[in-house]
């Protein structure tokens, strides 16, 4: 049987007190109702129709192709926005799951339970229920003495002994197509001028036509953003989610409630991650890493057996068994092949340095090749933009840059090559050659043996 989502994405979202609509608001660093439409997709056979409204342009820019969006021009309720997808649906499918773009705990699996149930159910709804004892203004549910729903008694209307049922209407429906859009044009005008979706439950039961309900084993599921603190309480729960995943991985967590962890990052096996860690973007992660405490890591790539220790890298590749900080800072561009090593309160940019380099501390590289086993010393600058332009300084293969070295760019230091403490180098250096001053000039050739 054919599948196909309605999510209902129109409303204004005022208890968020945002100039930004309720669903564009991120969870995970993604749009929340983002998470809806990956969950639906993975089962439903065509785009699924968003009900858009208030800020119908916004949510546009950002969908994109991703779904059909349709127009709902005046808010009058749920089952009025379903209606709106009745021209794009009507005879293209066999089955219509709704939901709100609010939800985004619902997993592809609750989803899925939902749909198989109604596939095999005689009556025209199947709908999605929880057990909490905090309703949240959620509608009661009503069982009959055979176990199928025959009211959602919504919380305002709830009789003191109504207001004692533990069931709750998530709002969570499928339905057989042919049947909701014959019946949504039923729907009584409410007290308040709107048509309620819920009121399906009440026609199907006039019928004498079964509503089943189908619970969800976890209540934090079904929870609806509401207000800034359920969004909160949406994050806590995505990333635990996320968190949990890795560590069955085989990724170690010291603290997982300090941890962060992107959506697009991948980890490898046996890397361990210390407390108050962040990682985001396109970040991935080599085997037997340890990362942290205190560390930004975002769109970086990491090799093996690397060690990363109170820093922020953005930008970068780590090839294998390189190790940075405390308080290191990599920037866009820069690589660091096998070994290198670079220590407390250094910064690297759109740099390249070779296998074997040693960078002590306190030290700037930009727009620099530094060569293999090359040993830059503390407080080690290159002066790399002239006020115009970026300029590239080489550094070759062994060369010995002394304590505070200043390299102004464009430079070329030869291989085997070392500076004196505090040069400032203005000029290329041949090979093998001792610089020293301000500014440096060669004093002797070097032994090999030096």
């Amino acid at each position: 049987m054919k599948t196909t989502s309605i999510i209902l994405a129109a409303g204004k979202g005022t208890r968020m007190k945002s100039k930004l609509s309720k669903v564009l608001h991120p969870l995970v660093g993604r749009p929340m109702i983002w998470h809806i439409l990956q969950s639906v997709k993975e089962f439903t056979d065509e785009p699924p129709v968003v009900i858009i409204g208030h800020q119908a342009q916004e949510i546009r820019e950002v969908l994109g192709d991703l779904a059909q969006l349709v127009l709902q021009e005046e808010q009058l309720g749920t089952g009025h926005a379903v209606m709106q997808a009745e021209t794009a649906l009507r005879g293209k499918t066999d089955l219509v799951l709704v939901t709100y773009g609010d939800m985004p705990l619902l997993t592809a699996d609750t989803f899925h339970q939902i749909v198989e149930t109604q596939k095999s159910n005689p009556g025209p709804i199947t709908m999605l229920t929880l057990f909490a004892d905090e309703p949240r203004g959620f509608g009661r549910i009503e069982r009959g003495p055979h176990g199928f729903v025959t009211a959602i008694v919504e919380e305002a209307d709830c009789s003191p002994e109504q207001k004692k049922i533990k069931e709750l209407n998530v709002g969570v429906f499928c339905f057989k197509a042919d049947w909701l859009w014959e019946n949504l044009k039923n729907i009584p005008l409410s007290a308040k001028g709107e048509y309620y979706l819920t009121d399906l439950v009440a026609i199907a039961n006039q019928a004498g036509q079964q509503v089943t309900a189908l619970v969800l084993e976890d209540p934090q599921h079904g929870l609806g953003i509401n207000s800034r603190v359920h969004l909160a309480e949406a994050e806590a729960a995505l990333r635990a989610r996320i968190n949990t995943r890795w560590m069955e991985a085989g990724v170690t967590l010291i603290d997982p409630q300090t941890t962060y962890i992107g959506l697009d990052v991948t980890i490898g096996q046996d890397t361990l991650i210390y407390p108050n860690t962040l990682l985001d973007g396109r970040t991935q992660i080599g085997e037997n890493c340890r990362l942290g405490p205190n560390t930004i890591i975002r769109d970086t790539q990491i090799g093996n057996d690397c060690q990363v220790l109170s820093s922020v890298l953005e930008g970068a590749v780590l090839e294998n068994n390189v190790d940075i900080g405390p308080y290191g800072h990599l920037r866009k561009g820069a690589h660091l092949a096998d070994g290198v090593h670079m220590g407390n309160f250094g910064e690297v940019k759109n740099s390249y340095l070779a296998p074997g380099v040693k960078m002590g501390h306190v030290s700037y590289i930009g727009d620099a090749n530094i060569g293999k086993d090359v040993n830059i010393g503390a407080g080690t600058i290159t002066a790399n933009y002239d006020g115009k332009n970026k300029n590239k300084t080489e550094i070759g293969e062994g060369a010995f840059i002394g304590v505070d070295t200043m390299l102004v760019a464009p430079l070329k230091l030869g291989k085997g090559s070392r500076t004196g403490a505090g040069s400032v180098v203005t000029k290329n250096v041949e090979e093998d050659t001792l610089v020293v001053g301000m500014p440096a000039r060669a004093i002797r050739k070097l032994d090999q043996s030096e």
